[in-house]
Parts: structure tokens; sequence; C-alpha cells
């Protein structure tokens, strides 16, 4: 797999702008259930009506691949609604929500995806790619969630890439709660998220192949977490939540705990959101708009 990108390779990449998907799911309460357990939470068994926690629609509008199309990294071989991206790493970067209303248990609902942009930029480590792909999602009353996700492509590790000086964390969060991600929380949420990404599961392939130290904890769990710990100190809803991924978080065999925090701001309107791995470099940043009718 190539490590570069060329001007006539990013041209043909470009043709994908515009490329829309649809997806029709049905909300239910199964996957519900089972993410509620896996972030270890004490929630009410979900029925019909039970409204969707946020970011827990990344339960739902799962591609389902056949296994003759995934690659050789577990992903779906490249091409399709993505366009075929030639470097080999690929990690979900960050993105922007917007709640417009609930969606609930019971709810038909359709996601219409569209590729915005693929953008160019070169890195200390080498070419960058990145793909911007917007979501809507819409149930019989209208639009309900609107979302922007960041995907980003960039080459294989060298020994020769420059280190990259993380940042610490701030100190001293009014909200904060320590977690370990091991190996048996990691392959629950790929399970329920379909994802066959093997950095997030097979220790052996993302060590020799893709240059990793461990296991990659899955940027959306780390979102996800980032708004559970809201939830789990205000019953105000999220209605809009904006994150960044800064650097990976590992786990490994020696149980390493990371830990998300939590600083409502002065007014009451917002929270600003981090997540530290086990030595306290910042690994996420995220910001939590919360309702102001209540």
């Amino acid at each position: 797999m190539s490590q570069t990108i060329d001007a006539h390779t990013l041209a043909h990449l470009q043709t994908w702008q515009g490329k829309s998907e649809v997806f029709d799911d049905l909300i239910t309460p199964a996957p519900l259930r089972a993410l509620s357990a896996t972030l270890d939470r004490d929630d009410p068994v979900p029925t019909a009506g039970t409204a969707l926690p946020p970011l827990w629609h990344w339960l739902f509008f799962l591609p389902h691949h056949r296994q003759s199309e995934i690659g050789p990294d577990g992903h779906a071989q490249r091409g399709g609604f993505l366009p075929p991206v030639p470097l080999p790493r690929r990690m979900w970067a960050g993105g922007r929500l917007q709640w417009h209303a609930p969606m609930v248990v019971g709810d038909a609902v359709k996601r219409v995806s569209t590729i915005a942009s693929v953008t160019h930029k070169s890195g200390r480590t080498g070419d960058l790619l990145f793909v911007l792909v917007k979501h809507e999602v819409h149930n019989a009353q209208g639009l309900c969630l609107t979302e922007e996700h960041d995907i980003v492509y960039r080459p294989a590790a060298k020994p020769t890439d420059p280190v990259v000086q993380p940042s610490p964390a701030p100190q001293h969060p009014t909200w904060q709660r320590d977690i370990t991600p091991d190996e048996v929380m990691l392959f629950r949420f790929s399970a329920l998220t379909f994802n066959g990404h093997r950095i997030h599961y097979d220790r052996k392939y993302v060590t020799e192949e893709e240059g990793y130290p461990g296991l990659i904890v899955h940027g959306p769990l780390i979102a996800t977490l980032l708004t559970d710990l809201v939830r789990r100190h205000t019953d105000r809803a999220i209605r809009r939540f904006d994150f960044k991924a800064l650097r990976p978080t590992f786990e490994c065999a020696d149980k390493r705990v990371m830990r998300v925090c939590g600083q409502p701001s002065a007014d009451g309107k917002s929270v600003q959101l981090w997540a530290q791995d086990h030595q306290g470099w910042l690994t996420m940043q995220a910001t939590a708009e919360l309702d102001s009718s209540r």
C-alpha cells in the first residue's frame, strides 16, 4: 500500500465528494442494554419510548459487509462509499454533533450520509488525507440529529518518524472517573458497533503490522465515555457535542487506567471534557452544550 498521495491520486479521491448513501434502521432495546452493561451502568431496562442517550445512535446504521469484502486490517476493502485512500492507517479523528429532537426505542430512523470533502495535508510523518462525512438522521417526526464525522488516513509508522510531544491534561477537574479499558471492554464495543478493525482486538496485528505498542481504545468509545460522564453528574440533555482525538489511548497487558474528566462552565450551560491516559497525557478534548430549557 502506498505511503504518499500525489496530485493524480488526490484528484481521483476527490471525485468521491458529494457521494451519498442512505441507511434505514429501527431503534431496538437490545443494543442499548448491551452498551449500558459495557459502560458499567445500572440503567432501567429500555422499553418502547426510552430515549436514546447521546452518541448511542452509533449502535445503529451499521454497515454489514460480507466476509469476502473484508480487507487485511479488518475494515471493508477500500472503495465503496468512502474513497479508496491508499494510506494504510485509518482513524476516527473527531466530530461535531447537534441534536434537534430525541430518538426513542421503537423509532424507524433514516440516516443520509454525504462525503463533504476530501483534503490532503503534509504532516510531520508524511502525507495525511482527511475525509469529512456529514450525516443527517430523521425519524417520522423529522430531523433528529446532524453530525460531522472526521476521518484521517496516515502512513505506516517508521522508526525515523519524529516524536510528537504530548500535552499534559488539565488538573483538578470537578468531575472525573477512572476506567480500565481492557480487552473485554474493547471486544464488546467492537462487537456492538460491528467494527472489525483489528487494531482494537488483535494484539499481534496492531503491534507488528501497524507499529503501535498495544490495542487501541476506540475513539468513539472514549467520546461515549465523555458523554456518559456528563450523564452521571446531571440530568440535563446534551444538545451539542464537539470532540477531537489528540493521540491514541492504548490498552496494555498491565491493565492501565485512563481517566475521563469534566469541568462545567460557571453559567452551567456547557461542560469542557477531556480524556487522559495512564501517564496523564491528553488524548481527547470535547465540549458539551447542555439544554438551557431546564
